[in-house]
């Protein structure tokens, strides 16, 4: 039977209806993506529900995962605040640009201004950018968010416990201000409120950006559960898992304030989320504390308790959704992640980051990098992982084991005498590196020692005194 034009026209509508209707059907992929950034201080690998957690709920962060992508083996570059932070904004190894440990209220220097980070990359392409909640690269103003590529700060310069009612040493510390650009509008500001105001005021942000029809970049820099830790009254309880429990608890509630305010204001299909931490748990504070789960130590250490961190990322219609990705990361690739997404061109200097993006659509597992180089303390190399190895060199490290933990926010004391010889561990089969099978693989140990002696000639190792010629200053403070 012959077609006619109306029942070719009927059938012309249907298959447009299908096309539309289709989830299978590629997504239109934005030049300009919304980008929001969650970091949070001090959340341990096994601190949320997608990772292990179960003493608490995350439901938010649960549905992120599952409309997302869930990396089970991301790192930081240094397992500390100010290092790792440098590391996030700039896509460099924190001790190529001069940033080593924690920052506090005493230092004059910070992140030099010919670093360029995110928020200064996503500029060029017409991006709003904001901060709001623990900066931590300088807290003099040449440092600060707003001289470094962001057009709102409010938020703390430093870590939440650098302040006079530190249980160890109060003296050490003056008034923990509270900024607003870069002038103080509260001293010493009751905590309780930061986790809500800081989600609050991105959501404020998000909803001006769209009504101004700008792409915008909001980083959420939440300053918990670093201790002291501190819940809103109106969540205080709630969990059902005592205090940590709590404050994980208001965490997701803050990510799931933020992705409804997306949903809201019709943009939750064009914009990158991506959720993670500066460093694994500081296991001094015993109850105050979260867990690594079953990786080795935590904070403060380059075991995998200490370096790997949970990592969350979503971006509707491009990257799959429920996704599981084993390939090792790094907070240093995604700002090359980003250019790569946003035509935007790298630095004119060296970054050591690589773009994952591949590994984030699911179209390759391929490693972007050979080996990721773990240091702490003044410049020392204490490990480097390539593949499913990781070989720690030898180095002093702080432990708990042993060692009475802290509880209600008095730490426990660390065993500061604990050492680690040159070690080869299989992270598929031991995550918590307890065999080393150095004498079983020598070939496989002389390559990654090999790796080790290159990135030394270029970073720098005080353990084996080498200088390393590709470092950069930090920013200074001009004294009077």
């Amino acid at each position: 039977m012959r077609s006619t034009p109306f029942s070719l026209l009927i059938a012309a509508l249907m298959l447009v209806h299908i096309a539309c209707n289709n989830p299978s059907e590629p997504h239109v992929r934005s030049e300009t993506p919304n980008i929001v950034l969650f970091f949070i201080d001090d959340m341990g690998y096994a601190d949320i529900g997608p990772f292990g957690a179960t003493a608490y709920q995350t439901p938010n962060l649960d549905k992120l995962a599952s409309e997302g992508v869930r990396f089970t083996d991301f790192y930081v570059s240094q397992p500390v605040c100010s290092a790792s932070r440098a590391s996030l904004l700039t896509g460099n190894y924190a001790n190529r640009i001069g940033i080593h440990g924690a920052l506090g209220p005493g230092n004059t220097h910070g992140i030099h201004s010919d670093e360029v980070t995110i928020a200064e990359m996503v500029r060029t392409k017409g991006y709003a950018t904001a901060i709001f909640g623990k900066w931590h690269l300088g807290h003099h103003e040449p440092f600060l968010p707003l001289n470094n590529g962001f057009d709102e700060y409010y938020g703390i310069p430093y870590s939440n416990d650098m302040w006079p009612f530190h249980p160890e040493n109060p003296a050490a510390w003056g008034d923990l201000p509270t900024l607003e650009g870069f002038e103080p509008v509260g001293l010493n500001t009751d905590q309780s409120r930061f986790t809500t105001d800081f989600t609050n005021r991105a959501v404020q942000f998000i909803e001006k950006e769209v009504t101004a029809e700008r792409p915008f970049f909001v980083y959420i820099a939440h300053p918990m559960p670093h201790v002291p830790l501190f819940v809103s009254e109106e969540r205080a309880g709630l969990s059902g898992a005592g205090l940590f429990g709590d404050v994980i608890s208001e965490i997701d509630w803050s990510v799931g304030q933020v992705l409804q305010s997306l949903e809201d204001q019709g943009v939750s299909d064009n914009t990158i989320v991506i959720f993670t931490s500066d460093n694994g748990p500081w296991l001094s504070y015993g109850n105050h504390a979260g867990s690594a789960g079953a990786l080795r130590e935590g904070k403060g250490t380059a075991f995998d308790g200490g370096v790997r961190v949970p990592f969350l990322a979503k971006w509707p219609g491009v990257w799959p959704a429920g996704q599981t990705v084993s390939t090792p990361a790094m907070t240093i690739d995604i700002f090359p992640t980003l250019a790569e997404i946003l035509g935007a061109e790298l630095p004119t200097h060296p970054i050591d980051g690589r773009s994952i993006e591949s590994l984030l659509e699911g179209t390759s597992t391929e490693p972007v990098q050979e080996a990721y180089f773990f240091y702490y303390h003044t410049n020392e190399l204490h490990a480097l992982r390539s593949g499913k190895w990781k070989l720690q060199f030898p180095h002093s490290y702080r432990t708990m084991i042993g060692q009475e933990p802290g509880k209600d926010g008095i730490p426990g004391k660390y065993d500061y005498g604990a050492t680690a010889g040159l070690a080869l561990y299989d992270l598929e089969s031991d995550p918590s590196e307890s065999i080393d099978l150095a004498a079983q693989f020598p070939d496989i140990v002389t390559h990654l020692v090999d790796l080790a002696n290159a990135k030394r000639l270029e970073l720098g190792d005080k353990l084996t005194d080498v200088e390393g010629n590709g470092t950069r200053e930090p920013g200074r403070l001009l004294l009077q």
